[in-house]
């Protein structure tokens, strides 16, 4: 991905009060898609009017500066991360305490029952470059697992809750 491109992304999502959370490129040379996923920076869902005012705002500047996209016939789509979103830092572990997600871990020792496995976060806990995410099983079982340990993890969605 062209480190230009994301910066002019995340630079047009600024003042909005939203953030970049993934710019992703497909289709072919002469028709690219710009798949741009963003969040709120106060931390609230991500609605269908932010969606277009970042739309708005990336054309804008993507248009002003032709060739940016790779092409003046591109096609951009604006979304949120999902309800499965990603955990992919220390941040969005403690942003979802409370929350469940499902979990991959190393397979060694006492992580490996949490190969793939479903779990609410309970917390976040050591230092910076240590942490250790705290989860809870459906049956009350509590697991620390470092989070270097951490392979893959999203949240969770669940219909019940």
């Amino acid at each position: 991905m062209n480190e230009a491109l994301q910066e002019i992304v995340a630079l047009e999502l600024v003042p909005l009060g939203l953030e970049l959370f993934e710019l992703r490129s497909a289709g072919t040379r002469s028709r690219p898609v710009l798949d741009v996923r963003i969040e709120r920076k106060d931390g609230e869902k991500v609605s269908v009017e932010d969606c277009a005012r970042a739309s708005r705002a990336i054309e804008a500047k993507l248009d002003a500066g032709a060739g940016q996209a790779g092409s003046d016939r591109y096609v951009l789509e604006v979304s949120s991360p999902g309800v499965e979103r990603p955990l992919r830092n220390v941040a969005d572990w403690r942003r979802f305490v409370g929350r469940d997600a499902v979990v991959t871990a190393d397979q060694h020792g006492e992580e490996a029952a949490l190969s793939a496995t479903e779990a609410r976060i309970s917390g976040v806990e050591g230092e910076e470059g240590e942490e250790i995410v705290v989860l809870e099983s459906a049956k009350g079982v509590t697991r620390r697992v470092p989070l270097a340990a951490v392979k893959k993890a999203r949240l969770a969605f669940n219909w019940k809750r």
